[in-house]
């Protein structure tokens, strides 16, 4: 599988797009250094559906399950949501800034909002990840590397790893040393 973005539109080609209100510019929009991996699922630990995208578009009902009363009035979205049969989804323009990081801390800067971009796995902190959400996952980072070169393969992380306390996924289900492998294997 390969994946290529639309430079002038900064958006995957050949990829759903859904688009997200809850975006901005971002305050420098040549400074994209940092991928940053998250998981979901909602409800929590339920796969499948279309509650993350109405999430990410400010549709979530409240009343669909008890877990939404505590996120009905958040605004949140990610670059790309990659589902457990490694569909992708991309909600925010590459060029643009995602909601996804909240406070946040890489390497001594705050606020990486502003010069990453967020991959939302389908999933949760215990449940391991799929083959076709790697595959979907890796094709995807290639793309992010060919056309953003402030970005490498040494600068990918996790929400926790730059809001750590506060978040704590992908979780122990991700594995990185797959995701190394697989990126190891096609860029050296």
């Amino acid at each position: 599988m390969e994946m290529k973005i639309d430079r002038p539109s900064s958006l995957l080609m050949d990829t759903l797009y859904i688009a997200s209100p809850n975006c901005d510019d971002r305050p420098d929009p040549d400074d994209i250094s940092l991928i940053v991996l998250h998981g979901i699922s909602l409800p929590p630990g339920q796969f499948g559906g279309v509650f993350v995208e109405h999430f990410f578009t400010n549709r979530l009902d409240p009343s669909a399950d008890l877990a939404f009363e505590k996120i009905k009035d958040m605004r949140v979205s990610a670059h790309l949501f990659i589902r457990r049969n490694g569909e992708v989804i991309q909600f925010v323009p590459f060029d643009k800034r995602a909601w996804h990081a909240g406070q946040s801390q890489y390497e001594g800067r705050s606020q990486c909002n502003d010069f990453s971009i967020g991959i939302e796995l389908e999933g949760t902190d215990d449940t391991e990840y799929t083959v076709s959400q790697y595959e979907s996952l890796r094709a995807a980072i290639e793309a992010i590397l060919l056309a953003y070169p402030g970005i490498s393969k040494d600068r990918i992380t996790g929400h926790a790893d730059i809001a750590p306390g506060r978040k704590t996924d992908p979780g122990p289900g991700f594995d990185w040393a797959k995701l190394a492998h697989v990126l190891d294997a096609r860029l050296g």
